[in-house]
């Protein structure tokens, strides 16, 4: 069930936040839990069983490495909890990529097993891992309801496309959380934003990319608005369900950890990756690169280190070789940064700012390809390696029509709207705001509901990882 549907807006949610809020308060997580189940069960009700196992899993293995902490038996726990949580994230994820690569080099046969990925696995398996971790480092008390370990894994606002929350963030919420009227207030405006993102730019950009791919007479020009839409289409959507996800978490009287903070302002990689995608970078940070030894090994180890986890970065997005070396490509930049350039970045505003967009445009076209072959060509038209025309008439077409799409796209990824309404607050100390900030999320609910109700195009991108 995707939140941006008729379905979820008008029937799941409205029924869960009603049970919500009239369930005693020793019940709610209880509530919360079974419609989280509910909620992931609707499209594929075997898988439940998958997290299920997850979750158990985490259980046991918190009480026996909280119970053995100190000892060996205590490592021993983790790592079979950790090989079970991998395990079964590569079966479901990985499987068939494995067996393609290993008849590819050995010229076997071995057939493919055609596993459906589980949707959300990627992320709930990285939030058992991080809650064993924590309490392996006694950074947290293991948790003794299983029901709110349960709801803390399943919580459906965060289950299928993240935040990657967490237990140490959330483990004093699940047992104790302020309700408050300003508070779901902040997070139904902060869901409608997000389903404006979402639906309103993230889908019409989309439409565009669509284009491209359908288009065999690429041009230059197509093939840079290609590239421009997808990038902007991939923030705006993914974002876009983030800021939803922490709205619905704020209906619930949870504080969900921010995701996206502007990445397209940027003025160099390094700080592009502390604005994207926030809690999956600091995932790797502190279960992957820090135990490597992070900066403080050789040159060589460090080199390592940075390879290792933006490989791995890569790999957590898809099985397929352009999401590897997407994430080696960012590691190459973040190595240059790191020992050459960011000290000379950091003088020269405009140039990187230049430059991060150019080498994030080109990381999401490899992205965002079906194969590298596919990758190769959009990247060799963008830059005039394939003879393709500037533009033909059915191209100059599409800019017209999505020109004042892509314009809003690029002003709503920056601050410009956030500083605009900070300052309409200041008129009348904040009675011009009260007016038109009500006017204004109802304009967007009715707008996306009109889109949806038509059938318009309504992927989620990150179904796909």
């Amino acid at each position: 069930m995707l939140f941006s549907s008729i379905s979820f807006l008008y029937y799941f949610l409205p029924c869960v936040i009603l049970l919500y809020y009239i369930a005693p308060k020793k019940l709610k997580n209880l509530t919360l839990l079974i419609s989280s189940l509910v909620f992931y069960a609707w499209g594929e009700p075997k898988y439940v069983i998958l997290m299920a196992i997850g979750i158990i899993n985490g259980y046991i293995s918190g009480l026996l490495i909280e119970k053995f902490i100190g000892t060996k038996k205590a490592a021993v726990v983790l790592w079979i909890s950790v090989l079970i949580n991998i395990g079964c994230l590569g079966y479901f994820k990985y499987a068939d990529f494995f067996i393609e690569n290993i008849n590819a080099a050995t010229g076997l046969s071995i057939p493919f097993l055609k596993i459906a990925l589980p949707v959300g696995i990627s992320f709930y398996t990285f939030q058992i891992l991080s809650y064993t971790v924590d309490v392996y480092r006694k950074e947290v008390n293991a948790q003794r309801s299983i029901i709110d370990l349960a709801a803390y894994v399943s919580m459906f606002p965060q289950l299928i496309a993240g935040p990657i929350v967490r237990y140490a963030d959330v483990a004093a919420q699940l047992k104790e959380r302020t309700h408050s009227f300003e508070k779901a207030a902040s997070g139904i405006r902060m869901f409608v934003i997000g389903l404006g993102k979402k639906v309103l730019i993230a889908n019409a950009l989309g439409e565009l990319c669509n284009a491209y791919s359908a288009n065999t007479d690429n041009s230059v020009l197509l093939c840079w608005m290609y590239a421009f839409a997808y990038s902007l289409q991939i923030y705006f959507d993914f974002s876009g369900y983030s800021d939803m996800a922490v709205g619905l978490g704020r209906i619930f009287g949870f504080e969900l950890c921010e995701n996206f903070r502007y990445p397209y302002i940027s003025q160099s990689i390094t700080e592009f990756w502390r604005r994207w995608h926030i809690s999956l970078g600091t995932w790797f940070r502190d279960y992957v690169y820090i135990p490597l030894g992070g900066n403080r090994v050789s040159k060589l180890g460090h080199i390592r280190n940075i390879l290792v986890v933006w490989m791995l970065t890569g790999f957590w997005h898809g099985a397929a070789w352009n999401f590897i070396i997407w994430g080696l490509y960012f590691a190459v930049f973040l190595m240059i940064e790191k020992f050459f350039l960011l000290k000379s970045l950091k003088k020269t505003k405009i140039i990187g700012h230049i430059y991060v967009l150019l080498a994030v445009l080109v990381s999401f076209v490899i992205f965002g390809s079906s194969n590298l072959s596919s990758a190769v060509k959009c990247l060799g038209g963008m830059f005039g390696f394939r003879g393709l025309p500037f533009a033909s008439e059915l191209q100059m077409y599409y800019l017209r029509s999505f020109v004042v799409i892509l314009i809003l796209a690029v002003v709503g990824a920056t601050p410009l709207p956030k500083k605009l309404a900070e300052k309409i607050s200041k008129i009348k100390d904040g009675a011009v705001l009260d007016i038109i900030e009500p006017v204004f999320l109802v304009g967007i609910t009715v707008l996306s509901t009109a889109y949806l109700v038509d059938g318009s195009f309504n992927p989620f991108m990150y179904f796909r990882f």
